[in-house]
């Protein structure tokens, strides 16, 4: 909104050397926002002043332009030039060059004389041309920053004005005057007004606030049998709520509407942001402004028997002021005559009845629609307006005569109209909101123990009426505050008055017991821990084809996949929810590679959706009421399960190529260390064992489970295939697991390993197995058998070839040792590898190589 302090001080008590940040500063203190100051001056600057012309001569040059030699005295005749400066005559009289033709000797304009600089730095110098030296420019309202029109120059007497020669003429066209611009938020529609803004002011600054709105309903005389017949017939009113509660017509005879729009109403709208357009007009938005209620004006003489609003019928249509044909919609809120629609209720008029340069007679139109339809009406045909941009935040329901009566009053004034005795006024009696406000809830909710006095006026300067009683205020809510519905609201508005800056900053205290839960806290460490070991976090499109879901959420091949369809795609081809996040994963990495990324190490963590027997509910709740609990728990069934899995991929080498330095090509080996690096995190064994996956390379892929058995994923290499027809690198290494079933598993904290006090010895030991038998199966032999001195236990060869029987292989492991008492002796590590070596003799038929 933007505020003209001009006009702002017609009803706030504003000091006269106050600027538009002067203003803003104070509006802040109640909850507004600054947006931007706006001051003619800060591009305008003079000498401009009010001239005459004495005489012009036709002049016709060589580049075919005619141009006219100009007298214009700039100093009434008889007195001195008191301006000064290079170009500046002390005669008073100035020779100006001027392309225009729109004038005659006689006419007063305005000129801008050498050292004035107009907006776009446009600088005014005395120079030759034409044959002649100009000294100065007679300006057009589009060379003054006041108007779009620049064919032809100002000529004051189309405005009304006879002023004295010499008068300022920024003063005059109230230039020096600026605009404070402020946000208004959705929820204070009245500050959409010079009189709500007027009322926050005050409010800010200390001041009572006298409502001139008051005064006009006063003067506003009641509805009559004369009135102009209006019906009301809403028959599929929104929510139940009638799309029109309220309609006052008022009418005006004998208004001339070639009178000329005063400069204070012009100069006032131009800050404001509206374009002047004529009389009727500018009086219509006016008052909106001033008021904060749309108003509309119809000729009188165009309509065709009585108004009727209701909703549009289908195949309606309606011309809007902009010229544009708008087909209706059943929810649309119509005004109409006999003729049909003639206007899109508090949204736009229409073009049938508008008023026009011939119009005499105006019936008025101020009323009070749903904020609802009026919304939906706006966004459905994309026409925001001043009207639908009040209507939809709530207006007054108790200012429309006072309104129509401003109206009738100004068109009287400039326009020399006549009023009618007849007055429409359809609608029921307002009742206001009643709100009981708990004593002390104002103070627990602000942390102020704010005193009675202090609730009862500040609730009282909003306007509201308050009852104190003895547990709670009843406190009755002003018309021009719908947004007050509940306690909570008064307790807002206390806060805000009293104001923001009273109210103290204290610390919360984190009560015990609370912060992040065991799964927040491993999924955090997870990541953590997986960023530090060089892999970089992505977050993958979370819907995938078909295909996709079915190569890589079964391990089978040719095997059909359940999932999940969306209704309404965004792409057709993406119209099923994960049940991988490889997929997803795949896409960033070809993404990426295509654009020159060679070396890549990446993860997601995130939910797929497997679906359930059942899914959804028969029914929706509609909008606007919370749904019943049962409803809820209905509706919370009908989800498909959401497990968070984890997977990464590999691709490219774990370096860049640098001197001395040989890059190492990422492969298996990287993705079954990213998956004992969760295991490490998380304090949960992951069994790795030998496993298939139609996706990954048929000897390279590792099956990952938890002890009990539980499958939770598979790492390993992807498969040539599948990265040829694909156009991903050659080897490209992955991993996938189900992060959530892995949480929990989890049973406890991990204990760090404590300091060691004596050293470890190291014994090795190959043995001879089956070749099918797991090197994972021999080491859980290993390490049964070697009792409580084995600390840790590691794979280090695995060999089949010469000397080794066919179907046999060999398997070298590393067993290290350690007492917590003592320094071990050789014998008593080798006792314990010996005793590793006969459970696997027992249960594998292993022998020592």
């Amino acid at each position: 909104m933007r505020i003209p302090l001009s006009w702002l001080r017609e009803y706030a008590p504003v000091p006269a050397d106050a600027t538009a940040e002067d203003v803003m500063a104070d509006l802040v203190k109640v909850g507004f926002e600054e947006e931007d100051v706006h001051r003619p001056s800060d591009e305008l600057s003079g000498p401009i002043v009010v001239g005459q012309v004495l005489s012009m001569e036709s002049e016709t040059h060589s580049n075919g332009k005619t141009v006219n030699w100009c007298q214009v005295r700039v100093v009434p005749e008889g007195q001195t030039q008191t301006l000064t400066g290079k170009g500046i005559e002390e005669s008073g009289v100035q020779g100006i060059i001027c392309g225009a033709h729109n004038f005659v000797p006689g006419d007063k304009v305005v000129v801008t004389l050498p050292g004035a600089v107009l907006p776009g730095g446009f600088a005014i110098t005395a120079r030759k041309t034409y044959g002649h030296k100009s000294a100065g420019m007679i300006a057009s309202v589009k060379e003054l920053g006041i108007g779009d029109d620049h064919g032809g120059i100002l000529v004051l007497s189309t405005l009304g004005l006879d002023p004295e020669i010499g008068t300022d003429a920024m003063e005059l066209l109230g230039l020096y005057d600026q605009a404070a611009e402020v946000n208004v938020t959705p929820d204070r529609g009245y500050g959409f007004s010079i009189r709500g803004i007027a009322r926050e002011y005050c409010h800010a600054t200390g001041n009572s606030f006298d409502d001139f709105v008051l005064e006009l309903a006063a003067k506003a005389p009641a509805a009559n049998a004369a009135g102009f017949p209006v019906k009301v017939d809403d028959s599929a009113p929104i929510h139940g709520n009638s799309g029109c509660t309220r309609f006052v017509t008022r009418k005006v005879t004998g208004f001339d509407a070639s009178a000329p729009v005063p400069t204070w109403m012009s100069s006032r709208l131009r800050l404001a942001g509206v374009r002047s357009i004529s009389l009727a007009v500018d009086i219509s938005n006016y008052v909106m402004l001033e008021t904060g209620q749309p108003l509309h004006f119809y000729d009188a003489d165009k309509l065709d028997g009585s108004i009727i609003v209701r909703r549009a019928s289908a195949g309606e249509k309606l011309t809007t002021l902009d010229e544009k044909e708008r087909e209706l919609h059943a929810e649309d809120l119509l005004i109409t005559d006999a003729s049909g629609p003639i206007g899109l209720a508090g949204v736009m008029g229409g073009a049938s009845t508008e008023v026009s340069e011939s119009t005499s007679s105006i019936l008025i139109e101020a009323a009070r629609f749903d904020e609802v339809s009026i919304a939906r009406t706006a966004r459905r045909h994309k026409l925001t307006s001043e009207a639908s941009k009040r209507f939809e935040r709530g207006v007054d329901p108790q200012i429309q005569a006072a309104a129509a009566q401003r109206a009738v009053d100004l068109l009287v004034e400039l326009g020399g109209a006549t009023v009618e005795e007849g007055v429409t006024d359809f609608g029921d009696a307002f009742e206001p909101t009643v709100v009981e406000l708990p004593n002390a809830y104002t103070a627990s909710r602000v942390g102020i123990n704010y005193t009675p006095e202090q609730v009862t006026q500040t609730l009282t300067e909003i306007g509201a009426s308050v009852e104190a009683g003895e547990s709670a205020y009843r406190v009755t809510v002003p018309s021009w505050r719908p947004d007050i519905t509940d306690k909570e609201d008064l307790t807002e508005e206390v806060a805000r008055l009293v104001g923001y800056d009273q109210i103290p900053s204290t610390l919360p205290v984190a009560p015990p017991g609370r912060g992040y839960t065991v799964e927040q806290t491993v999924r955090r460490r997870v990541l953590n821990s997986l960023a530090a070991a060089g892999s970089v976090e992505v977050f993958a499109y979370p819907f995938v084809s078909a295909d996709d879901n079915n190569l890589w959420a079964s391990a089978s091949a040719n095997e059909t996949v359940e999932s999940i369809k969306l209704a309404n795609p965004i792409a057709e081809n993406t119209g099923w929810m994960r049940r991988s996040l490889l997929p997803g994963l795949t896409t960033v990495l070809k993404r990426n590679t295509a654009r020159g990324f060679r070396n890549l190490a990446i993860f997601e963590t995130g939910y797929v959706f497997i679906p359930k027997a059942e899914l959804g509910v028969e029914s929706i709740p509609g909008l606007g009421q919370k749904p019943a609990d049962d409803v809820l728990e209905a509706i919370n069934a009908g989800l498909p399960e959401q497990p968070r899995y984890i997977a990464g991929l590999f691709a490219g080498t774990d370096t860049e190529a640098t001197p001395g330095v040989t890059p190492r090509a990422y492969d298996w080996q990287d993705a079954v260390d990213a998956v004992r690096l969760i295991s490490s995190v998380t304090g949960v064994e992951i069994v790795i064992s030998q496993g298939t996956h139609q996706a990954f390379h048929p000897g390279r892929t590792a099956a990952l489970s938890l002890a009990d058995g539980t499958h939770l994923g598979y790492a390993g290499e992807l498969h040539p295939k599948l990265l040829a027809t694909t156009d991903m690198p050659e080897r490209t290494a992955a991993y996938e697991l189900n992060f959530s079933a892995l949480i929990e598993a989890k049973t406890g904290v991990i204990e760090a390993t404590g300091i060691f006090g004596y050293p470890a010895t190291n014994q090795n030991v190959a043995l001879i197995v089956d070749a099918d038998i797991p090197a994972s199966d021999i080491k859980a032999a290993l390490a049964e058998g070697a009792g409580d001195l084995l600390e840790d236990i590691r794979v280090f060869d695995d060999y089949r070839g010469t000397g080794i029987e066919e179907g046999k292989k060999s398997v070298a492991f590393t067993l290290r040792f350690r007492a917590d008492d003592r320094t071990l002796t050789a014998d008593e590590a080798s006792a314990a590898r010996e005793a590793a070596v006969a459970v696997t003799a027992e249960r594998f038929g292993a022998t020592q190589r």
